[in-house]
């Protein structure tokens, strides 16, 4: 871990200025820095109020730091580069420091965003890509040593790199389960969350689970598929949970998907997939909902294809076979014969885009 000096994030940010503000979480401000050799990073500092560094933020943030220096580095999580200290004089006054968390920059924003905001919807293969790759970085918190249970998964906390690869961030609530003396009682931790992604059986202390973060990952599954907010009062029930749930019981599973992209017959079984399994996750007994290690092994299984090479002469061949089998994909969805289509054997989506890279 690397331990910059102050005064060079406080450069780094132009003085911490509102110019440079990325977003504001619940314990603390992010700020684009830009170090020597115009190096890139996020620059994190506990909230303020009424001039003064709030004391529980400063512990989350400490937490924060803690946390992301227990983990091993991986491609899914967003990337710890340092700490430093604050100096600031008035506030060493009141005997505390206020910590500086140094980041990986993230230039393309959030998932919220890209689902809520941005007027272009993402691509159905964008989607499934970006819902493994979440999977997969809460599988490293769930089997890391320690093991991490994130307690805030939602939409706004994952974050794009420059290649547009979803990362896992904010680390502000999360929890360390270390089998130590010296470390703090996770079984004391309260329960902590955002409303609408925040498991319903976390009530009590006692009840901290690495199956709370997997009813997160339901949520955000349903709200990647169906763009709908996951607190919407102008829908009813305005819960996702509640409102998703019943269709899916219901087979109406295409209602649940976002109308202003056309979803291709080849991946409804990737999504018919994704659908039941975050129908499991967000189940009210905690005992029916997956470990993420068999999440990911699903969706290895059923969403995954490995690209194939293939001469770009062959792509007049794929075109015919399109065009005599349109009608086959939905008579099989219709008959539920739609585990060929989930399981790797025809991933069109994935062999077309590799002859357009050709």
């Amino acid at each position: 871990m690397v331990e910059f000096d102050y005064k060079e994030l406080v450069r780094a940010t132009g003085s911490f200025s509102p110019s440079r503000l990325l977003g504001k979480g619940s314990h603390g401000s992010v700020y684009k820095g830009i170090l020597e050799e115009n190096k890139l990073v996020a620059i994190k500092k506990s909230s303020n109020g009424s001039g003064h560094v709030s004391i529980d933020n400063s512990k989350k943030l400490e937490n924060e730091i803690c946390v992301l220096s227990s983990l091993r580095e991986s491609p899914y999580v967003i990337n710890f580069l340092g700490t430093t200290h604050d100096h600031d004089d008035h506030y060493s006054a009141c005997k505390e420091k206020n910590r500086l968390l140094v980041l990986e920059f993230m230039p393309n924003g959030s998932l919220y965003d890209l689902l809520h905001v941005d007027a272009t919807p993402p691509s159905w293969p964008k989607r499934v890509e970006i819902a493994i790759q979440i999977a997969r970085a809460i599988q490293s918190l769930h089997e890391g040593k320690p093991l991490v249970i994130h307690r805030d998964i939602k939409s706004a906390n994952v974050l794009f790199d420059l290649n547009w690869k979803a990362r896992l961030a904010d680390f502000g609530l999360a929890v360390l389960c270390v089998e130590s003396s010296s470390s703090p009682d996770h079984d004391q931790t309260q329960p902590a969350g955002t409303i609408g992604y925040l498991d319903p059986c976390y009530t009590t202390p006692s009840k901290l689970s690495t199956k709370n973060d997997v009813f997160s990952y339901g949520v955000v599954l349903l709200e990647i598929i169906s763009c709908q907010k996951v607190i919407d009062v102008s829908r009813l029930p305005a819960s996702i949970v509640d409102w998703a749930v019943p269709l899916i019981e219901k087979q109406k599973l295409m209602e649940i998907c976002d109308s202003r992209i056309a979803l291709p017959p080849f991946m409804e079984g990737t999504i018919k997939h994704l659908l039941y399994v975050a129908s499991r996750c967000v189940s009210c007994k905690e005992e029916n909902r997956p470990s993420i290690t068999e999440i990911v092994t699903g969706m290895d299984q059923n969403c995954l294809a490995r690209r194939v090479k293939i001469p770009s002469w062959s792509c007049l061949m794929w075109s015919v076979i399109l065009m005599k089998r349109p009608r086959t994909f939905p008579k099989q969805w219709h008959e539920g014969k739609w585990d060929d289509i989930s399981k790797g054997k025809l991933y069109l989506w994935e062999i077309l885009a590799n002859v357009t890279e050709n």
